[in-house]
């Protein structure tokens, strides 16, 4: 409660013209991954901090929680609901568990590229979604990305659908993530990202699905043979702060918020374009077994039944129509 005060005293002194000489408001943003140079969350997280300072001119200050310190993202999305936490670059999986209307963007083969996920998230549909996150307690800021999510495992490439076969694959615990791994004969196993690792080396399961851009800063290189660019799901990373805390600050503060967090998005976006690739050149030379996915069309059969799900499903329905309509161009 004491910190609440002195943010609302310092908002209040803000709003008034009155900052100068007032204690800094700190913000303090926790994330689940490293906070690697090329890690996109981390990227997100660096990138929002700096333009938030930058604008602030002192009055504002965020600390930066990297790799777990206050929670995992389950965790810490639901602190920032209750007001424990003030901060975090969520995946959109996770930020689905509180509103499953989010699910739409995890949808697999939904976009057809970058642009057309961007043209997306920055028009209606991504509006919507930021309302319905807001009566969830969560104010979204802004939406970076992690890139298109591909198939790492042990067992064997994954060409086709069919070889997807037995394979006990991570998910996030979303059931768009679970229908997707099922539908294609796979065996999804939904389990935090805390928990990925040791289940590998243990043999609990045969691989995850990830970001290219994530597999060296993960390690996952080290633990996984096979990488096959099935590029399913573009991840989306959610930008947001506690309604809770979004609520106790000056107009001038939340414009401030908001504005830092598009500029930082831009940012991070330009980055993801040329790190993604240069990050695939990385584990080329590090040996690891990759391969492409020259016709998606087998596996865009396989996965309607998850479509059909997405369509019965309150709120997602009309969403995903209006992401198909929506042209790239």
């Amino acid at each position: 409660m004491h910190r609440y005060l002195i943010r609302l005293a310092a908002g209040l002194l803000l709003g008034c013209g009155l900052g100068a000489g007032a204690q800094p408001l700190t913000i303090k943003l926790g994330w689940a991954t490293s906070d690697g140079a090329t890690d996109p969350v981390a990227v997100s997280a660096r990138s929002f901090k700096q333009a938030v300072e930058k604008r602030a001119g002192g009055s504002i200050q965020v600390q930066l929680y990297p790799n777990r310190q206050l929670g995992d993202e389950k965790q810490v999305v639901e602190g920032m609901r209750f007001g424990t936490v003030d901060a975090s670059v969520v995946t959109n999986a996770v930020t689905a568990q509180v509103e499953p209307a989010f699910g739409v963007i995890d949808l697999p083969f939904v976009f057809e590229s970058q642009a057309h996920a961007w043209k997306v998230l920055d028009g209606a549909v991504g509006a919507d979604l930021a309302r319905r996150a807001e009566a969830k307690g969560l104010v979204v800021l802004a939406y970076t990305e992690g890139g298109f999510r591909s198939m790492l495992n042990n067992k064997r490439p994954v060409q086709q659908p069919q070889d997807m076969g037995g394979i006990k694959m991570r998910v996030m615990q979303n059931p768009v993530y679970i229908d997707f791994v099922n539908s294609l004969g796979g065996a999804a196993v939904p389990m935090a990202w805390g928990e990925a690792v040791t289940a590998i080396q243990q043999g609990t399961i045969d691989g995850v699905e990830l970001p290219v851009a994530l597999v060296e800063p993960l390690k996952m290189n080290e633990f996984t043979k096979y990488l096959s660019l099935t590029q399913h799901t573009f991840t989306v990373y959610e930008v947001m702060v506690s309604k809770r805390l979004f609520d106790r600050l000056a107009p001038q503060q939340r414009d401030l918020l908001r504005a830092a967090a598009k500029e930082a998005a831009d940012e991070q976006r330009r980055f993801m374009a040329t790190e993604t690739p240069r990050a695939l050149q990385g584990l080329e030379k590090l040996g690891m077994k990759i391969n492409a996915i020259g016709d998606v069309s087998a596996f865009r059969h396989s996965v309607k039944p998850v479509y059909d799900k997405a369509r019965a499903s309150a709120g997602m329905g009309a969403l995903l129509d209006q992401i198909l309509a929506t042209s790239a161009k």
